[in-house]
């Protein structure tokens, strides 16, 4: 698909999201979604943007992932304290996260169930699970 076509394609994604496609929501929604599933932080994406020649702050990044994420484009997995992700992934899965690299990736479906979950609260529905899995080097026996 050419440039101009991928262009077209994200701004439809973006205004059914119900989001008006703004010149910056574009060029972060093309480099999000150009490279298929992945997990970035919104430091990482800044940086893409930055080295792809898009002038974007920081905070515009956050509040264009944050309002992708209200819409729907976007999953949010919070890994570490202050370290949250933004999965173009948004169906039903699981995460495998690397302690030291901060690499997150996806569980391939199958092997995980999780049962016995609490009832919710009145008024209130389960929306979903997310496990997430750390992994480290192996230690030398």
């Amino acid at each position: 698909m050419d440039s101009r076509k991928t262009s077209i394609a994200v701004e439809m994604r973006v205004r059914d999201a119900g989001l008006r496609p703004t010149r910056q929501r574009i060029a972060l929604a093309e480099l999000l979604f150009a490279k298929g599933d992945r997990h970035l932080s919104a430091e990482e994406l800044h940086e893409e943007a930055l080295s792809a020649g898009v002038p974007v702050s920081l905070a515009t990044v956050y509040n264009a992932l944050h309002q992708f994420t209200e819409s729907g484009l976007l999953r949010i997995l919070a890994v570490e304290g202050s370290k949250t992700y933004f999965d173009t992934n948004t169906s039903d899965h699981h995460h495998f996260f690397v302690e030291g690299e901060n690499r997150v990736f996806d569980i391939e479906s199958g092997p995980v169930t999780v049962t016995n979950l609490p009832e919710p609260p009145e008024g209130m529905e389960i929306a979903n699970v997310d496990i997430v899995v750390r992994l480290r080097p192996k230690r030398p026996a």
